[in-house]
């Protein structure tokens, strides 16, 4: 599995979510951790969020459930 920023689990970009998925954690847990060890090590947590917004690839958004029209409308399925 790559590391990508998720597309559906974000709050701001996604890099906290995409980390998530990647390690096998709850996302909310590791955004606490997040925000935690941002506060103690002198607001340094900033710093790797940018860098890893900027380097991690977003995750491609779903396929959409998209069903093609009958060939022939006037004919009732059966």
């Amino acid at each position: 599995m790559q590391l990508r920023r998720s597309y559906a689990d974000h709050q701001i970009t996604g890099v906290c979510g995409g980390l998530a998925e990647h390690l096998g954690w709850d996302s909310g847990k590791l955004r606490i951790v997040w925000v935690l060890a941002t506060i103690f090590t002198a607001f340094a947590g900033v710093v790797i969020y940018l860098a890893l917004w900027y380097l991690m690839p977003q995750e491609p958004p779903p396929a959409p459930n998209f069903e093609p029209p009958p060939m022939q409308p006037w004919k009732k399925s059966v």
